[in-house]
């Protein structure tokens, strides 16, 4: 095993999208990586305080937190490029759609096939970054990406992890065992 040092290499690192609006009402969509779910009805997100969004969580205290698909790569990675700090339309020069959520503060992206809607929990500064606990309080997903019995099937929603060690996007989708089964042999005493 070769030694890298201290780095932020874990594979694979999510890519959600956050949604919220601007104080005049416009839409703000960043992405993020360092996040995701940290109890049964909870996210947690790992942000730098200096973000447009986070200025829209405090005013708003509600957000969505969105899975993109590989068609959406395009318009996704540029919501992490652009900062709404010094490009406030970056929501309208990608062609995105959004609507509001029926259930919190927050714009819902139609053309992201999972969405959560979620108010904000708690602001907790720590030495090491903002972190944003919101409660998740309704799941909306696409019909495009249910299985038969009504249930989200992770291969349909598309999506793409981020690798942070080469700032790669990867696809997701081939389910390769059963969780809480694939390992289930191993626990007969031998």
């Amino acid at each position: 095993m070769k030694d890298l040092g201290v780095q932020p290499y874990l594979y694979p690192m999510p890519t959600y999208m956050i949604g919220t609006y601007n104080e005049d009402g416009t839409v703000d969509e960043m992405m993020m990586a360092w996040g995701g779910i940290c109890a049964e009805n909870m996210v947690a997100l790992n942000l730098e305080a200096a973000h447009k969004t986070v200025a829209n969580l405090k005013a708003r205290g509600a957000f969505t937190l969105a899975v993109p698909g590989c068609d959406t790569i395009r318009e996704s990675d540029f919501f992490g490029i652009a900062s709404a700090n010094k490009m406030p339309d970056k929501f309208a020069r990608t062609g995105l759609h959004a609507e509001k959520s029926s259930r919190v503060d927050a714009p819902v992206i139609k053309e992201y096939p999972l969405t959560l809607e979620c108010k904000v929990v708690e602001f907790q500064d720590q030495p090491y970054g903002l972190r944003v606990l919101g409660e998740i309080v309704n799941v909306l997903a696409d019909e495009k990406v249910l299985d038969e019995k009504g249930k989200i099937d992770a291969a349909k929603l598309n999506a793409f992890a981020f690798d942070q060690m080469n700032n790669g996007y990867y696809a997701l989708g081939e389910k390769v065992g059963k969780a809480w089964h694939s390992g289930a042999d191993l626990m007969k005493k031998a």
